[in-house]
């Protein structure tokens, strides 16, 4: 499949000003912006929301240019002033436009200090400017001049608009449109120092995607990929368990109430998502509230089902979706998911490795074996047979990675004999089966931020209601997250036998128990480590990020290979 048969649809016939400065700037950033409609914020962003504050709010008013041509002594201070020129093929939003003796000059605001060359300004700067000046041209407007203010230095740096500006932003513009028409991301910076000022730098991922196409090497001892964002996330997820709870908004505090009193209350600005178990119920306000903010809220049975979520608009991205799909569809699908398999086979023998009291030699040569044969499988029957039967010898010698406290008894308290789940029959499965429904949930949360359809596997077939794709990237991460935690778990005391309810055949935690456990999972989420393949300490949380945006970066055709993550 050509590139041209997933190029982007029709390109806008008017390209924002300001999207022509990003270009300038760094293509790809203008990409991700005005292509895939990305967006995030950082502390140099903020800063500049904060400096544009008053020129974002409109004020004073813009005669025609007749008027003005016609009033020469009129001065004119307008804010935030929006027009477009069709012929230019410009859209503008200028910060302000000042105008005096019939000429119109607009000043754009910038948050950082007048640089230190001769020019007293920088070219993206310049070309945004020279965008403004042809829109007001066309409108009638005369414009020789524009005005850069430097909110750092307080200072002024008048702009020419003379003919090589124009020409230069005429000739940036056509390669904007080429581009996007295109519809391939541009290549990344290489070790460039605008990226780690950069806030889609988590997005774009510079450096790890020149390391996959080899634009970066590394040697043993070496560590050239640099981690350009912060190792956690500044945020974190509100699980509401008490029966009969209620969530509510309270300014800009997320409150829980049981029967009228606050138990719990987090800052809608310190939130990640919101997880309801069972009967808690919610507010509309809170709900309207945190749809705006982008902050999920996830249903969950009183068991710990993941029912579904409820979320704000969906990624604009649709470009990303429209490649899933018919990926879903191609031989792609089978590539990325004997990728997934060989890892989570690798990643479990590692674990039993790790973890195990016996001698487990020869499953961890067999499953050696499948881990081989996953990637030569050519159909997926054939792959689902190898992954069951790694499966199988796995869960076989799961209970040799559990410390029973009194081995002498016949039947030990943490006794595991097989995989079973619908329910869960024994205490085991009910924390595997937990901790696989928290992944799942993350996963859906990452797909979706990315601009993903989580429900459009490429391993897992499509069923209603089930996020096949989070499935899917659970696979490589079911024994480094969920069943390490569990293990953790059981063999540190989280839990302990009595911490379980038997009704029937099904098994679940007390409500107190899976308090603790839901902790030690978000602990492991939180936990750093050494990334295999960029070498950097990273949470897991972050993790799932970076490999769901580099399985969107092969799938758009930048990288050559579905991504992998096997510890060592």
């Amino acid at each position: 499949m050509s590139d041209s048969d997933l190029a982007t649809s029709s390109v806008p016939d008017l390209i924002p000003a300001r999207m022509l400065n990003e270009f300038a700037y760094c293509p790809r950033l203008c990409f991700l912006e005005w292509v895939d409609q990305e967006w995030r914020d950082n502390e140099w962003t903020l800063d500049g929301t904060r400096q544009h504050r008053r020129v974002d709010k409109k004020g004073g008013s813009l005669p025609d240019a007749d008027q003005m041509e016609n009033e020469d002594s009129v001065t004119i201070h307008a804010r935030s002033v929006t027009l477009s020129a069709q012929d230019a093929g410009f859209i503008a939003k200028m910060d302000v436009i000042e105008a005096e003796d019939g000429e119109a000059v607009p000043v754009e605001y910038k948050r950082g200090a007048v640089p230190d060359n001769e020019d007293q300004s920088y070219e993206p700067e310049r070309v945004q400017l020279a965008a403004q000046a042809l829109v007001l041209r066309e409108n009638g407007y005369r414009c020789t001049n524009g005005v850069i203010y430097y909110a750092q230095s307080r200072r002024r740096v008048t702009i020419p608009i003379d003919a090589s500006l124009i020409e230069r932003t005429n000739e940036l513009a056509r390669e904007l449109r080429q581009t996007t028409e295109r519809g391939a991301i541009p290549p990344p910076l290489i070790d460039s120092p605008k990226c780690p000022g950069c806030s889609l730098v988590g997005i774009c991922l510079p450096d790890e995607t020149n390391y996959a196409l080899g634009q970066v090497t590394l040697t043993a001892d070496e560590d050239s990929v640099r981690r350009l964002y912060p190792a956690r996330d500044d945020s974190s997820p509100l699980y509401a368990q008490e029966q009969g709870g209620y969530v509510g908004k309270s300014g800009e505090e997320i409150t829980v109430k049981k029967q009228g009193s606050v138990v719990a209350k987090i800052r809608l600005m310190e939130l990640s998502h919101i997880c309801l178990f069972g009967s808690v119920q919610i507010s509309t306000q809170a709900v309207q509230q945190l749809m705006q903010r982008e902050i999920p809220v996830l249903y969950f049975s009183y068991g710990g089902w993941f029912n579904g979520l409820c979320t704000g608009m969906p990624h604009k991205n649709i470009e990303l979706r429209r490649r899933q799909y018919r990926a879903s569809e191609s031989e792609t699908a089978l590539q990325i998911a004997k990728s997934l398999v060989h890892d989570k086979i690798q990643n479990s023998r590692t674990l039993l490795r790790r973890n195990s009291n016996v001698d487990a030699e020869a499953a961890m040569n067999e499953l050696k074996q499948m881990e081989d044969r996953s990637l030569n499988a050519n159909a997926f029957d054939s792959l689902l047979g190898i992954e069951g039967n790694a499966g199988r010898i796995y869960f076989q010698h799961f209970a040799t990675m559990i410390k029973n406290k009194d081995s002498a008894d016949e039947t030990p308290p943490f006794d595991f004999q097989s995989r079973n789940r619908r329910p869960p029959r024994d205490p085991v499965n009910a924390l595997l089966s937990l901790a696989y429904s928290l992944l799942a949930k993350d996963l859906t949360l990452t797909l979706l931020t990315v601009g993903f359809d989580p429900y459009l596997g490429f391993y897992h077939q499509p069923r209603y209601g089930r996020p096949a794709l989070a499935l899917d990237l659970m696979e490589t991460f079911r024994p480094l997250i969920a069943d390490s935690t569990v293990l953790t778990s059981i063999n540190t005391g989280v839990v302990a036998p009595g911490d379980f309810i038997k009704a029937g055949d099904a098994v679940a935690l007390k409500p107190e128990a899976r308090k603790r456990f839901i902790l030690a999972y978000e602990r492991r989420m939180d936990a750093l480590i050494t990334h295999p393949v960029f070498n950097y300490r990273v949470s897991y949380r972050r993790v799932l990020e970076v490999q769901a945006r580099l399985l969107a970066r092969f799938l758009t055709g930048e990288l050559k290979s579905p991504p992998t993550f096997t510890t060592r």
